[in-house]
């Protein structure tokens, strides 16, 4: 009898690289689809799908190596929770950008075998995702390194120090609320279309961070959301208690950054959940301000020597001012996900602020079922 397989995603704007995900998993046995309904995805990525679940279910139940598929019935990231328990699979079967520790976890408590997919296109055919077919998508997204906060007056304030951030491409369709900047880079798909203009970056930057935080905003978003999606490379912000750095040091382009693409993985957790606030039980003293610009600092010299060990302690004690000052940020189901990478990365951190997203590590060893990302060059 052959194994029961189950996979669940979107797969809006069904393209090959959907058609060779499923003939993968088949090779497994009999293949059953979970599809996202319209308002999960909306819910998770802020933005309406391209065909109806309707229409999905329609075309993807079309394909020869589909046993069966149905919407799925729940919401959120595990929204397949009560169609998992009603079939019984034997593998569960996901992609590199779909993989995250609690769909593992679920499954080791349910005795489902757990596969992670190659990602292998059909043979002759281009390797495509669903991101690379969105022309709005060629804005780039924003990761936070280190010294994030700092860009706010109110914690810059007592304590001068820096932010470092990296532009990436938008290889992943980014989780919404995940803490990559995706607030900052919809008002620059509103601004710009397809993607950053040519011209100086940092007028650019300034010309978005007024877009978007107008006369009356009540939280002015921080500036390294819009300098880190419009400056190409790394860049290090220096803030010295105003909303815009007093100084700008940048790698556009060279061997660091093609060293920072193989050091950072990205582990998917799932986005903030909506009205979630991280200034709840804010705490910000001087102290750790200071902690906070240190590590900044010291990751920023660590980076221009490529040290793997000081990068990786850099990072983490920025993590842990940033915890201090804002207890939010995190929660105890993070923290354990968090804590399982210990001895097996140099650092972690959460993308951002926002009680999710995705697990940030540093490491010169790949990481399993980890991503990586693509660094926008100058």
């Amino acid at each position: 009898m052959a194994k029961k397989v189950f996979v669940s995603g979107c797969y809006d704007m069904l393209h090959s690289g959907h058609v060779a995900f499923f003939a993968e998993a088949a090779q497994y046995g009999d293949l059953y689809v979970g599809i996202g309904s319209d308002k999960t995805i909306a819910d998770l990525k802020n933005r309406k799908t391209i065909n109806t679940d309707a229409e999905r279910l329609y075309m993807v139940s079309a394909l020869k190596v589909v046993t069966k598929a149905w919407i799925n019935r729940g919401s959120g990231l595990l929204d397949f929770l009560d169609d998992l328990k009603e079939l019984k699979p034997d593998i569960f079967f996901v992609s590199s950008d779909g993989h995250t520790p609690a769909k593992q976890e679920l499954c080791k408590e349910m005795g489902i075998e757990y596969i992670v997919s190659k990602r292998l296109p059909h043979e002759g055919l281009p390797s495509r995702s669903t991101t690379a077919l969105r022309q709005e998508c060629r804005v780039p997204y924003r990761l936070d390194i280190a010294g994030g906060w700092l860009d706010q007056p109110w914690v810059s304030k007592h304590y001068h120090g820096s932010v470092l951030t990296i532009c990436i491409e938008p290889d992943y369709d980014f989780n919404d609320r995940s803490g990559m900047s995706t607030s900052s880079r919809k008002k620059a798909i509103e601004l710009w279309h397809t993607d950053i203009p040519e011209g100086n970056k940092e007028m650019l930057a300034k010309t978005l961070f007024c877009f978007e935080n107008p006369p009356g905003t009540a939280y002015v978003s921080g500036s390294q959301d819009s300098l880190g999606i419009t400056m190409p490379g790394l860049n290090r912000y220096h803030y010295k208690g105003e909303y815009w750095p007093s100084d700008i040091e940048s790698y556009p382009q060279g061997d660091i950054l093609d060293w920072l693409e193989k050091v950072i993985w990205l582990v998917p957790l799932y986005p903030r959940v909506s009205g979630y606030s991280p200034l709840e039980g804010t705490c910000i003293t001087p102290e750790s301000a200071r902690d906070l610009a240190v590590a900044a600092d010291d990751a920023w010299d660590a980076i221009s020597r490529k040290d793997i060990s000081a990068f990786g302690d850099a990072f983490r004690r920025s993590f842990k001012a940033q915890i201090s000052m804002f207890p939010n940020m995190v929660n105890d189901d993070i923290l354990k996900q968090m804590n399982s990478f210990e001895g097996k990365a140099k650092g972690w951190k959460l993308s951002g602020a926002g009680g999710g997203g995705y697990i940030i590590l540093i490491n010169d060893e790949p990481i399993e079922n980890a991503i990586q990302i693509r660094i926008r060059r100058g």
